[in-house]
């Protein structure tokens, strides 16, 4: 079929391009410059060029962030049409409408290279074909960054009537792909899909303005002179070259910040473990919107039930709790920092107090990390001597890598296996020194040839103290002078009301809590008796932020409520429940199976060489089916029957699934969609 350039221009074209300033990955990219000029000036100048096309609109939202990009394009002289944030569809029906457009071609402010030739081919391919939608997308054959998709008003608007999803919604063009309207593709001669020309990160935009910068002064090169280039020089092209086409329309807001997210802030962020890479490297949503209950928001508002780290041990209570929130938005209207200090501290001071016989004074910090460091600071001060003895998990400053130093470079890191000691100072080597749980003879033989002053360890984590262990460790301090320091940041309040030292009946000199102590709030304590505590006022040890009301308003409330509702039993018994489905769970579809921890700071591990994939699958098995979880499971006062019932349900099939893996009936393995999760590191305790 033959259609003549009269034909086409009998209907009037009109090229939509959509650009917004909200990028997830790359913030106002349509408005940062390429030799010289806004990068949106490029993707509308290239596309007015078009023979076929009779006019050039901007669409983008009506929110003020959107101002600066609707602005410049107007006063460059281009049509704007203004809409709706959400419905995007919407908004492009009333600006095709606004135009009189009779056939729509859609191009995305993300393409600085459209190519207006290729536009014009497409437009010829649509009147020919007779489709109601063309595209040269489905599947890509063309360069990333030179998708064009054609379509005539009337398939728009019945799409506009029609589309109800939430997806099809935010998005133009799939109600039109989706089966219900006459469809067509453009192909190019030559698969190019892998070549990426387009602007979705740091690293796209780098590439292009080089080509921009090579082929200047020009600006109306074709997008065969730049894959020309490429060829000759694809060392200009290498930035993005690893980057996967149309991710973004497979990832969610959360992924995505993520991904911009690492480009800015090292690792991503302040706590490895929530990073992505520890669950679901491709697909984790990474990012909270709100959370209620054992009920997590992600930033698409899909809602997860969280069966697995309930903030990493820190919400014993649930989300959102009515009263500790409320509790601190009283500290918050009555100002939460002043030159004066709060007397919150004081009430929750007293509190600990009275909740540990052995302890005369507290000092308070807001992290776990900062209370170990001024537990052993006080520490070492009373005692008088530097070395320590260790068991366990102590956060992440020098005093605790330094005991991965090993004795030589070559041995660094050997200890404590993923906590690397890169930046701790050479000199702190043979101060600090590890030994493993239920290891009485190791400990003995530490103090017998070391300056041990300190000995700092978890009193119970993946496994309970054989008979004596506990008992051992405190008369070795006794004996020897040794300062004992229990790290209960973890462990506090989830067996006892208060220190799981409560239940061996062994206490320490010092005892650091955290986690658990202001449900989600930062707050941590270090409690201990007068004659060892005093020694801080004999060091330094002082912080602006440690003063602030918040922190102390919401542990006071939290302990009132714990109290109350006996939240340390009632989670042991959640906690025990859990473990015992996992292992009937287990039983029932014949896995090799093991599990850990304290009743209410669970995990288990499908005993494997391949137990770090499977972890990887059962935590994108239950992301797909509504949980947040993984091989863990941290119980709250939220984890309630209803939801427990569910999450076993799920299991059951997920566990049914990882039997077939295990048993070599499938390479179950093969069904993720992504990387195997990272592995933690390893614990002495």
């Amino acid at each position: 079929m033959t259609v003549s350039l009269n034909a086409v221009r009998s209907s009037r074209v009109v090229a939509i391009v959509q650009a917004r300033m909200g990028s997830s990955r790359l913030p106002g990219k349509v408005m940062k410059p390429i030799a010289g000029q806004p990068m949106i000036v490029h993707v509308l100048g290239r596309v007015l060029l078009a023979a076929r096309v009779n006019a050039v609109m901007l669409a983008t939202s009506d929110r003020p962030a959107d101002d600066p990009l609707a602005d410049f394009a107007a006063r460059a002289g281009f049509d704007v049409f203004r809409g709706s944030e959400n419905d995007v569809l919407a908004r492009y029906v009333l600006a095709a409408e606004s135009a009189r457009a009779d056939t729509v071609i859609r191009i995305t402010g993300d393409c600085p290279l459209a190519d207006p030739g290729l536009i014009d081919e497409a437009v010829m391919a649509y009147c020919a074909s007779g489709v109601d939608y063309l595209s040269n997308v489905s599947p890509p054959t063309y360069p990333d960054g030179l998708d064009i998709e054609v379509f005539s008003i009337a398939a728009l608007q019945r799409a506009g009537r029609e589309a109800i999803s939430s997806f099809d919604r935010e998005h133009v063009t799939p109600y039109l792909r989706a089966g219900h309207f006459a469809t067509a593709n453009m192909a190019a001669e030559t698969d190019f899909s892998t070549r990426r020309l387009t602007v979705d990160q740091a690293a796209d935009l780098a590439v292009i303005r080089r080509v921009f910068d090579h082929f200047a002064p020009r600006t109306d090169f074709g997008w065969r002179e730049v894959i020309a280039l490429q060829d000759a020089e694809p060392d200009m092209f290498e930035a993005n070259a690893r980057l996967v086409r149309n991710e973004g329309a497979r990832m969610g807001k959360g992924q995505k910040l993520w991904k911009r997210a690492k480009e800015i802030i090292p690792g991503g962020n302040m706590l490895l473990s929530k990073r992505a890479e520890m669950f679901l490297p491709d697909e984790w949503p990474a990012y909270f919107s709100r959370a209620k209950g054992c009920t997590v928001w992600d930033l698409d508002n899909n809602a997860y039930l969280d069966t697995g780290l309930m903030g990493v041990g820190t919400n014993t209570l649930g989300y959102g709790h009515d009263e500790v929130d409320a509790a601190v938005r009283g500290a918050i209207d009555a100002g939460n920092l002043s030159t004066l200090n709060c007397p919150d501290e004081v009430e929750l001071a007293e509190r600990l107090i009275e909740l540990h016989e052995f302890a005369d004074m507290v000092r308070f910090a807001r992290t776990g990390g900062e209370a170990n460091a001024i537990a052993i600071r006080i520490a070492r001060a009373a005692a008088g001597r530097d070395g320590v003895a260790i068991c366990g998990y102590h956060g992440w400053h020098d005093w605790y890598l330094s005991s991965n130093l090993g004795e030589n470079d070559k041995l660094a890191g050997h200890l404590l296996p993923g906590l690397d000691p890169v930046g701790v100072p050479k000199a702190l080597r043979g101060i600090v020194h590890p030994f493993a749980y239920n290891d009485l003879e190791a400990l003995k033989s530490l103090v017998a040839t070391k300056e041990i002053g300190v000995i700092k360890m978890e009193v119970s984590r993946n496994e309970g103290p054989q008979q004596g262990f506990l008992e051992g460790v405190r008369k070795l301090a006794d004996d020897k002078g040794i300062v004992l320091v229990f790290d209960e940041c973890t462990s506090g309040f989830r067996e006892t009301f208060g220190g799981l030292y409560k239940k061996f009946g062994v206490e320490p000199d010092i005892a650091v809590f955290g986690k658990t102590l202001g449900n989600g709030y930062a707050i941590t304590a270090v409690i201990g008796r007068r004659a060892v505590m005093e020694a801080a006022q004999s060091t330094f040890i002082s912080s602006t932020f440690w003063t602030e009301r918040i922190g102390p308003a919401a542990a006071v409330k939290t302990l009132e409520v714990m109290e109350r509702e006996r939240s340390w039993e009632r989670i042991s018994e959640i906690g025990t429940k859990v473990r015992a489905n996992w292992e009937r769970l287990a039983a029932t579809h014949g896995l090799p199976f093991k599990t850990f921890g304290l009743p209410a700071l669970s995990g288990y591990q499908i005993d494997t060489p391949d137990a770090l994939a499977y972890k990887t699958l059962i935590t994108q098995e239950l992301l797909d089916r509504g949980f947040l979880a993984a091989t863990a499971f941290y119980a709250s006062l939220a984890h309630e029957d209803a939801v427990l019932d569910r999450y076993f349900d799920a299991l059951d099939d997920i566990f049914a699934l990882v039997a077939k893996g295990v048993s070599g009936e499938e390479n179950v393995i093969d069904r993720l969609r992504g990387p195997i999760c990272h592995a933690g590191f390893k614990r002495l305790n």
